[in-house]
């Protein structure tokens, strides 16, 4: 029990709640009835014999079970510290996904019997046209739906189109990439868990009244395309499906958790004040959601904020708390270059100096280098501003408003790989990961089914933990080693050379990759569970185990 993983002993927890499984954790009764007499038996008399029978009897009525429930309570309790790190740092990674940034998109939500819903989207990611097409089957439609698309991306001057990777979605994929538009538009695909979430919650109501789900979802994945941290703060993180037994632990820890992870992610990013969402805005230090619900007013009745000194306006906003955000709230295209910037109001004054001091003017100092590296810390450290916060400035004149995220790179999975049926063992293919566990990685390699990475199959050399090898929307290139479509069950491989034994190995491990005495890890088989004939097949066939 000591040495059970947690995603473990969460599983046995899971099984025994729905009547599967027996969970106990009984150690042996003769060993440990022995050890308690070893303190409490001294000698060999009548008065001794008493105390081993009421030794006995207290280990069977009363210890064994006070031990049991503490022994349950405490690997519960490990157990489910251990999965709320592992989902909030998926969340992190997952929150922090590159943005395509402010780009007209057009967004599909791909359905066979209903259709593919289709929406347009502006910059800012304002709903601007939404329609149907059928290019899929049992429709097929397709010359149609073409002209549609056509239409569209004119009309609307889309520059990226994001699909849904749900049921239908390579298909739509293959479909759009057929298309001539006359330029060059991307084609993406995108995540859509939680986009149903979203489309039947609260916050899609309001945003989108007069719409229906299939809409309200269309809009979610072109949005979470654009920037995926504005959309995502508006699902449940557990409805995103990026952990383990997330369902299965204290739910009070994991929101906690998750609530720090979102506030420190939207902090670390930046929000555009001018057109983040109420749920943004809530997170950023300082503000409540009642405070950025009157922000969001404000600007409907007086239009986009100016400068950040204009938020002072808000009801409710109080210097204090004033304060506290400023800083990490952005305003592009203000008056003042700072108001775009991660350096706080207070610090305008000391920025200015400098400028005043060189002869320049502010925006000078954030277009060259040579003026900054005349500038001397040193002559600017106050009560009020230290060595730390004149050094933060000058990163940030370097870089001002700068995104911490990567830059969005295009991908594309492998053309003519869109099933579970199209894959055959060896087969070397482009994926992305979708969500980091204890035991391994998932990984999309566009076949509507996530196929795992074991821990062990993970990196050529022993992995502890697979978050030091990978992390959620990572682009990766792995090989196939195993497809069992009855099961719908993928096992892949980022290993170099799969063949070789996979894991740490002693000196005196055999080929199969287990201790002598164990058993031989499984063959490498090819297609239809036949022996592949690999070097590693025949090296395991000649083994005997000691």
């Amino acid at each position: 029990m000591a040495k059970a993983p947690s995603h473990r002993v969460l599983a046995i927890r899971r099984g025994a709640s729905e009547g599967f499984l027996i969970f106990r954790v009984l150690p042996d009764e003769e060993k440990t009835v022995a050890i308690l007499e070893r303190h409490f038996v001294k000698g060999d008399n009548p008065a001794a014999r008493e105390v081993r029978l009421a030794v006995k009897d207290s280990y069977k009525r009363l210890l064994s079970t006070s031990m049991e429930t503490e022994t349950r309570l405490e690997s519960k309790n490990r157990a489910d510290g251990e999965a709320i790190r592992v989902f909030a740092q998926n969340v992190r990674n997952l929150f922090l996904a590159s943005p395509l940034g402010q780009k007209r998109v057009l967004a599909i939500d791909p359905g066979l019997r209903t259709g593919c819903k289709v929406v347009c989207l502006d910059p800012q990611g304002k709903l601007l046209h939404n329609d149907t097409i059928f290019p899929l089957q049992p429709h097929g439609r397709v010359k149609e739906s073409e002209e549609t698309l056509k239409k569209l991306v004119e009309s609307y001057s889309v520059e990226a189109i994001a699909i849904g990777n749900g049921t239908g979605g390579r298909e739509t994929e293959a479909f759009c990439r057929g298309i001539d538009f006359g330029r060059t538009v991307a084609v993406i695909m995108v995540s859509e868990s939680g986009a149903s979430v979203y489309s039947a919650s609260e916050v899609a109501r309001e945003e989108f009244p007069d719409y229906d789900l299939t809409v309200r979802g269309g809009v979610s994945i072109g949005r979470r395309l654009m920037d995926p941290l504005s959309e995502l703060v508006k699902i449940d993180p557990k409805a995103i499906g990026v952990g383990q037994y997330q369902h299965d632990v204290d739910q009070k820890a994991l929101k906690k958790s998750l609530d720090d992870v979102v506030a420190s992610c939207v902090n670390a990013v930046g929000v555009e004040v001018n057109t983040a969402s109420k749920q943004l805005l809530s997170y950023v230090s300082g503000l409540s959601e009642k405070l950025a619900g009157n922000i969001i007013s404000y600007r409907n009745e007086n239009g986009a904020f100016s400068s950040r000194a204009q938020m002072m306006k808000v009801p409710g906003m109080g210097a204090k708390t004033f304060e506290q955000a400023a800083g990490f709230l952005r305003i592009r295209g203000a008056e003042n270059l700072l108001d775009a910037s991660a350096v706080h109001p207070e610090s305008y004054p000391v920025v200015e100096s400098m400028a005043k001091d060189l002869g320049c003017a502010v925006s000078d100092l954030m277009t060259s280098a040579e003026l900054r590296e005349k500038i001397i810390l040193k002559n600017y450290v106050s009560d009020t501003t230290g060595m730390p916060t004149l050094t933060d400035i000058m990163m940030e004149l370097a870089k001002p408003g700068r995104d911490p995220r990567e830059q969005f790179e295009l991908f594309a999975f492998t053309e003519g790989v869109s099933k579970i049926a199209d894959l055959e063992v060896g087969m070397k293919l482009p994926g992305i990961v979708t969500n980091v566990t204890e035991f391994g990685a998932f990984v999309d390699i566009g076949v509507h089914q996530d196929g795992l990475v074991h821990i062990s199959a993970l990196a050529d050399k022993f992995v502890r933990n697979p978050h030091d090898v990978v992390k959620v929307n990572q682009r990766v290139a792995v090989r196939v080693m195993e497809v069992d479509i009855k099961r719908n069950r993928i096992a892949l491989s980022m290993r170099s050379d799969p063949m070789e034994p996979r894991g740490r190995r002693d000196k005196d491990t055999p080929p199969g990759g287990e201790k002598p005495g164990g058993k031989p890890a499984r063959r490498e088989t090819g297609g239809k569970g036949k022996p592949s004939g690999s070097p590693f097949a025949d090296a395991l066939k000649g083994w005997k185990a000691p």
